[in-house]
C-alpha cells in the first residue's frame, strides 16, 4: 500500500513502540467521583454517592498518558489528524476512593489503510502499592494518511456479530444528552478540548457545532449495561469495549440496545433517535457473576 502524498513520506520512529511513558499519578476522591457521575447523568447511586467509580472514569487518571505514545512514535505533522477510534477497558476492579493510582502508556503497533493509519495503545493503571486495577486498549486514527506498512501488534477485536440482529435485544436503555453536557464533562474529566465548549472553534473544524465527548458518550453507554444487564453493580464490570462511530450533539436522544452473545458476554450499540446514526457501535461488555 502506498502513503497519502499530500504529506510526503513521512517518517514514523519504531523505536517508541513498546516503550513505556513516564508514570502519572493521580489521587481519587469520593467528590470527583460524584462529579463525574453527575456530568454523565449516571442514576446508579453508588456512582452518584462516590463510593465507587462509574466504569469509564477509569480513563481519567490515565488521561495525561494518553497522548504522549502518539507523540513517541508518529511525526509532529500529523498529530492534528489523530482522532479516538476505539476504546477498551479490562478491569481488575473498580476504582475507589482513597485509590493512589499510578499510570502509563505504550504504543504497541499500527497498521495502514487506504483512508489513514490505525495505530494501538496500551496503557496500564495500577496502585502505589503495584495491584494492577485496569488495562486500556486505545485505538486512534490518522485520519488521510496511510503509512503503507503494519508494524507490532493492534487491539483486541470486538467486532459485533451481525447475526445478532436476528434476535430481540434483551434490553433498550434511551437516555438524554443534556444542551449543558459538555460543560459539565470537559471539568469532570480533565478534557479541555475546545470542539466540546466553544461553537466556532467547533465550526471552524468543519462540525455543524459542539459535539459530545466520546467518552461522555461511552459513559452513557456504560450505565445503559449496568442497570440493563447487570443489576446496577460496576464490581461484575470485567471488560467494556466500544468503537466510536458518529459525532453525538448536545440535545440529542440516544438508544442503546443491547443482546447476549453467551453466559456472561453482551453486544451492544447507541443510536442517534430520530436520525438512526449509530454512534457507537462494536460495543461488547463481559460481565460477571
Amino acid at each position: 500500500m502506498s502513503a497519502v502524498h499530500d504529506l510526503g513520506e513521512l517518517e514514523f520512529d519504531d523505536s517508541g513502540i513498546d516503550k513505556w511513558t513516564d508514570e502519572e499519578h493521580f489521587e481519587v476522591t469520593a467528590e470527583r467521583l460524584a462529579e463525574y457521575a453527575a456530568a454523565t447523568n449516571d442514576p446508579i447511586e453508588a456512582h452518584r454517592s462516590g463510593a465507587v467509580a462509574p466504569p469509564v472514569f477509569g480513563i481519567v487518571p490515565v488521561f495525561e498518558a494518553l497522548l504522549i505514545p502518539a507523540v513517541d512514535v508518529l511525526p509532529v505533522e500529523l498529530i492534528p489528524r489523530v482522532v479516538h477510534g476505539e476504546q477498551d477497558f479490562h478491569f481488575h476492579r473498580p476504582i475507589r476512593p482513597g485509590d493512589r493510582l499510578v499510570s502509563r502508556g505504550k504504543m504497541i503497533g499500527y497498521e495502514g489503510l487506504d483512508n489513514g493509519t490505525r495505530a494501538a495503545i496500551v496503557l496500564e493503571c495500577r496502585t502505589e502499592d503495584g495491584e494492577l486495577v485496569n488495562e486500556q486498549y486505545v485505538t486512534t486514527f490518522i485520519r488521510g494518511y496511510n503509512v503503507g506498512r503494519s508494524v507490532g501488534t493492534l487491539s483486541p477485536d470486538h467486532r459485533f456479530d451481525e447475526a445478532l440482529r436476528d434476535r430481540e435485544p434483551v434490553a433498550v436503555v434511551r437516555q438524554h444528552v443534556d444542551e449543558d453536557q459538555t460543560f459539565r464533562y470537559s471539568p469532570a474529566s480533565g478534557d479541555p478540548m475546545p470542539i466540546h465548549l466553544d461553537v466556532d472553534i467547533a465550526k471552524s473544524a468543519g462540525l455543524p457545532g459542539i459535539i459530545a465527548h466520546g467518552l461522555c458518550t461511552m459513559a452513557f453507554t456504560s450505565w445503559a449495561v449496568l442497570t440493563g444487564v447487570a443489576d446496577s453493580d460496576v464490581n461484575r464490570l470485567k471488560r467494556f469495549a466500544v468503537r466510536f462511530s458518529k459525532m453525538v450533539i448536545p440535545g440529542d436522544d440516544l438508544e442503546t440496545r443491547i443482546w447476549q452473545k453467551d453466559a456472561g458476554t453482551f453486544a451492544f450499540e447507541t443510536t442517534r433517535v430520530g436520525s438512526g446514526e449509530r454512534a457507537i457501535t462494536d460495543g461488547l461488555a463481559e460481565i460477571g457473576v
